[in-house]
């Protein structure tokens, strides 16, 4: 590299050394004493390979957005065995755990495998002649998807019934029903487009109008929502989120059921999701005292936006319209209507809309912030937007709420 010299040079400033060390003959005994130099360890093809399958390994257990993207998952290589999740929400976690304990207790076999090319000199193709380590090492190998496809198939015996999950159901199941009974009623909730989902494919949370699930790698934890008691027990905070430059907090949730037979479990989430899951789950949200959760800029905005709007003029709407459901959520009526009475008619930039009410107050708000600049709050109620429907110019002053 054209700068190895000079940083070199300033990291060894002022320490004695022989001049011309590194180019005569001691730098051979040097570099091979620490794993250096022309042919050393870490040039041999048993360390490359080994570090290159560990990365490997570690993303295929902790698949990140690349390995998600290029189909390098359990979920996207048998695809065509699991089935679609929209389709059989219980039937496929239930091939989908058992899978993805299978294919990664493979791993150990496939490094040694790997080693039989990358260090043919070890002689493992055949382990009666290999090293006693990796003896052992091929044992371990190979006991290991033994017992996860042993496991897998006592779990998918008389129809899955012996897997976690099924037993999981099979204490919501009614004495005259059985487990798959409580499977199809999850299954038909899952297919509803009001459910609340979010977080990793690790970790997921999905809540509908009866459950609480949370979506591991190796299991799915469910717990009915009549009998649950969710507790915020910690809120982290973090300067930068992933997807964008602006801080982030993480709250963790503690789902306890009233039963004891039921196992409970920590759900984690952004704080700007919390009042999406609290509209979702019926039971009220305990919180430890030490916690704080942060709302989120949208959040702030709307409380503003809401408030700045009930001081506005109102719009009286004709008695012979009938007001129809909001276009944007389809949960409430439009209230709100769209009048120019910041300046007059001919004035300004804002424009007069003649579109009928057709937005609620809330939906109106979240259009309006999602125009706005995330890096500049301070211009937010003083910007103007396009109207959803007709692109006519508007500001916060001209939004009238329908008396």
């Amino acid at each position: 590299m054209p700068l190895a010299g000079p940083w070199l040079d300033s990291i060894f400033q002022g320490t004695p050394r022989r001049t011309g060390a590194w180019r005569t003959g001691t730098r051979g005994p040097v570099l091979r004493a620490v794993g250096g130099g022309g042919g050393g360890t870490m040039d041999s093809p048993e360390v490359t390979f080994t570090l290159a399958y560990l990365v490997f390994a570690v993303c295929f257990v902790f698949t990140p957005t690349e390995f998600h993207s290029a189909g390098l998952t359990v979920q996207n290589l048998l695809s065509g065995w699991l089935g679609s999740e929209d389709a059989a929400f219980v039937p496929y976690h239930q091939r989908r755990t058992a899978a993805t304990l299978f294919c990664h207790s493979l791993l150990p076999l496939g490094y040694y495998v790997g080693m039989c090319f990358a260090a043919s000199e070890k002689q493992l193709f055949s382990p009666s002649q290999a090293p006693e380590a990796w003896r052992l090492f091929f044992l371990l190998a190979v006991l290991l998807p033994t017992a996860a496809g042993t496991l897998a198939y006592y779990w998918s015996r008389d129809g899955w019934a012996r897997h976690p999950l099924a037993r999981s159901l099979a204490l919501y199941a009614l004495p005259q029903s059985g487990w798959q009974a409580v499977a199809s009623a999850i299954n038909t909730e899952f297919r509803r487009i009001d459910k609340f989902a979010t977080g990793a494919p690790g970790a997921r949370v999905i809540v509908t109008d009866t459950w609480v699930m949370k979506v591991t790698t190796y299991r799915v934890h469910v717990a009915q929502q009549q009998d649950v008691r969710l507790t915020v027990t910690e809120s982290q905070q973090h300067e930068l989120s992933p997807d964008s430059n602006l801080p982030v907090q993480l709250l963790t949730i503690r789902v306890a059921s009233s039963s004891p037979a039921v196992q409970a479990f920590d759900i984690r989430l952004n704080s700007t999701e919390y009042g999406e899951l609290c509209e979702k789950i019926r039971a009220p949200i305990l919180r430890a005292a030490n916690v704080v959760i942060r709302q989120s800029l949208s959040d702030l905005f709307l409380e503003t936006f809401a408030s700045l709007v009930e001081v506005n003029p109102s719009y009286a709407a004709p008695s012979s319209q009938e007001l129809e459901a909001c276009i944007g959520c389809m949960q409430t009526r439009a209230n709100v209507k769209l009048v120019k009475t910041c300046q007059e008619v001919a004035e300004g930039e804002c424009q007069q809309c003649y579109c009928r009410p057709m937005w609620c107050l809330t939906c109106m708000g979240k259009w309006f912030a999602s125009r706005q600049d995330p890096q500049r709050p301070d211009t937010w109620l003083a910007s103007r937007v396009p109207c959803p429907t007709c692109r006519a110019r508007f500001c916060i002053l001209d939004v009238c709420a329908v008396r």
